[in-house]
């Protein structure tokens, strides 16, 4: 292994020997591949740690001696934190390149479809539908994002923190997106509230174990369990059950060929996020050092999780029956539901 600053107690040149000392590449890290990637360069070690390169320790502390990042922030352990990489190794650049290419795309299919006059070609009880329950779940979005907004502030490395701040900057832009969208097409289809949205996600019975479900997660003070409970347990378990199971199924079969592609991109990054929570908890799972303490940390938040998700999915099913059109029951869709995240805890080692 090689040395560091910190272990030859000088951060003097040439004090300690470190991945490229012998080159011109100044890189103080160990590549997961032959060659470090663009991602690992401008990501990994970004954020000190005294445990390698501060031998003063932290620059900046709080009132109570705690440094900036402590490990404590999550009752999970890694014998090595910096070990993680993000599978889909976004960063800055690339982030904001995707979510400007998503927006673009988004934005198009809306202003076409207004052209054509789509909208008003909506069944009218799939109206009522968007107004009331797609216009909730702008709120389930928003929570999510909000709360890996602030699970983002307490990752103690970079790497972790990148791929926690990219989570919450999809949730953030599909809850947006949902509010242009409906605003926009409400501007063709007489009668439309845009306050019904809030109204069902406040007081409808239906939403009230999503919210409490999401809310939860929100007062967690631990950012790993938030990371763990939203992508392992919650997206699985609700998420993908009303995006996919519901919008984007019962859509076109009540002649919303807008929904659909707008709802469309939060899958896709559902599937980046889930990659990236995947390998972290993997990691974390088979620490040689924590493995089994972890599993049974992890275990537990299954078992607080996904009881609130399986009230939430169950307060839904009165939605599936509520189109004139029906291409798809709740049972099947929960069916699929259960199956994926039996999938998503098999490769984790975990229980449902």
């Amino acid at each position: 292994m090689a040395a560091i600053s910190s272990s030859v107690g000088s951060g003097a040149a040439g004090a300690a020997i470190f991945a490229d000392s012998d080159s011109r590449k100044y890189r103080y890290f160990d590549p997961k591949g032959q060659r470090a990637t663009h991602y690992e360069d401008v990501t990994v070690d970004v954020q000190p740690d005294p445990e390698r390169y501060l031998i003063q320790n932290w620059i900046i502390s709080f009132a109570n001696g705690k440094g900036a990042y402590v490990k404590e922030n999550t009752a999970a352990q890694s014998s090595n934190w910096h070990a993680f990489r993000a599978p889909d190794q976004e960063w800055e650049r690339t982030h904001y390149q995707r979510q400007s290419k998503i927006e673009t795309m988004v934005q198009s299919v809306i202003t076409n479809a207004r052209r054509a006059g789509a909208p008003k070609a909506f069944d009218k009880v799939w109206i009522k539908i968007l107004q009331a329950h797609l216009g909730a779940w702008k709120h389930a979005e928003f929570g999510l994002g909000t709360s890996l907004m602030q699970a983002q502030r307490y990752g103690y490395t970079q790497m972790i923190n990148n791929a926690t701040l990219t989570n919450s900057s999809y949730k953030l832009r599909l809850a947006q997106d949902i509010t242009l969208y409906l605003a926009e097409i409400g501007m063709d289809i007489p009668g439309w509230d845009d306050e019904l949205g809030k109204k069902h996600w406040l007081e409808d019975g239906i939403w009230q174990g999503t919210r409490e479900a999401i809310e939860t997660i929100m007062g967690t003070t631990d950012y790993l369990e938030q990371y763990f409970a939203i992508n392992i347990i919650f997206e699985p378990m609700v998420g993908e059950l009303f995006r996919s199971g519901f919008l984007m199924q019962a859509a076109a079969a009540n002649h919303d060929f807008i929904t659909p592609p707008v709802i469309s991109a939060a899958e896709a990054d559902y599937e980046r996020n889930l990659a990236n929570t995947i390998d972290l908890i993997y990691l974390l799972a088979n620490d040689e050092k924590h493995g089994a303490a972890n599993r049974k940390l992890f275990q537990g938040w299954v078992s607080k999780h996904a009881a609130l998700a399986d009230k939430a999915a169950l307060g839904l099913q009165p939605i599936w029956s509520m189109p004139h059109s029906k291409p798809i029951s709740f049972p099947d869709v929960r069916a699929q539901s259960e199956e994926r995240v039996g999938q998503i805890l098999g490769e984790l080692g975990l229980k449902r």
